[in-house]
């Protein structure tokens, strides 16, 4: 569900993440470390440090935050490319930072692995009891990088798709391009079956959506192609991507994780104007910016602050 570059890190990363980990009670983020997470003591919080993970979205967006921290009289700074979710969580365990962006679905996964939600609200819901004490999610924003399913624009007008479950329509057999594990995902073969009643088999391609990926969907070996919702080659090939009505695939929003500590009002605030205001079109165009225009992350955090114009 997640970029395979979010759930992995090197080995040295993860053991360090592990015997942090490991001090403590099972849980991730345990109180054993209390200055991690102090009590609010009433007085402004006048600094904060935002981390993010190893891949550019997460880094553009760890900037926005601090952009919009910074406009709104908190100092902010950035520490990028943390590694995977074990190492980032560890760093704000230990507090090296105090704020990361994050993902609904993947998170709530991580704090609970027994969680059944699945919508945008329900999984958020869950999410906020599921997130232990000492931490907090603030507002949840509209925009999503999930898996999605895409199709060509010729494809979805031929046989009138626009959703997956629109896909029974389709007479002609159907093929997924997708990663090898979707042979047995819920939300990849089986769910396909068992939710929208749709038979397919898998054409296994390992690059994540990547251009091999694509290149099935554009070649017509496949019908279907799993593609990270905001990659931008979704937009740049003008592909569909199918409505999923019955919310098969994880609800993945982002959301900014924080240390309570630090979520006063002026914080508070400045997070959710940019959570109220960012979309998942936002995202695909920020991380066009990155791989193709080779923009950095703080340019494009800037120049999105600018366009909104959320702090005058």
């Amino acid at each position: 569900m997640a970029r395979t570059i979010r759930l992995t890190a090197a080995a040295g990363v993860l053991a360090l993440a592990a015997a942090l980990a490991g001090c403590a009670s099972s849980n991730p983020l345990g109180d054993n470390n209390p200055a991690s997470s102090p009590p609010s003591t009433g007085a402004p919080v006048t600094s904060i440090t935002v981390g993010s993970a190893a891949f550019p979205e997460s880094e553009i967006l760890a900037y926005v935050y601090a952009d919009a921290l910074q406009a709104s009289g908190v100092a902010a700074t950035v520490t990028p490319n943390i590694g995977a979710r074990d190492a980032y969580i560890a760093a704000l365990k230990d507090g090296s930072i105090d704020l990361v962006p994050e993902y609904t679905g993947n998170l709530l996964q991580y704090f609970d692995a027994k969680a059944t939600a699945q919508s945008s609200d329900d999984v958020y819901t869950a999410l906020k009891t599921a997130v232990p004490q000492g931490y907090e999610v603030l507002d949840q924003a509209a925009a999503q990088d999930a898996d999605s399913y895409n199709v060509t624009k010729a494809f979805s007008e031929k046989w009138g798709v626009t959703s997956l479950a629109d896909l029974k329509k389709v007479t002609d057999p159907i093929t997924v391009a997708a990663n090898p594990e979707f042979q047995t995902r819920p939300y990849g073969i089986p769910g396909l079956k068992s939710v929208y009643g749709v038979s397919a088999t898998l054409l296994p391609i390992n690059d994540g959506g990547g251009p091999n990926t694509l290149k099935a969907l554009l070649d017509g070996k496949a019908q279907l192609a799993d593609i990270y919702s905001t990659t931008p080659s979704i937009t740049q090939n003008n592909l569909v991507t199918l409505a999923d009505p019955d919310h098969m695939v994880l609800a993945q929003n982002v959301v900014p994780l924080i240390n309570s500590g630090k979520a006063d009002a002026a914080v508070t605030q400045a997070l959710d104007k940019v959570q109220a205001n960012l979309t998942t079109a936002d995202l695909i165009e920020m991380n066009t910016k990155s791989s193709v225009g080779k923009e950095s992350a703080q340019n494009i955090a800037t120049e999105w602050l600018k366009q909104k114009n959320l702090f005058g």
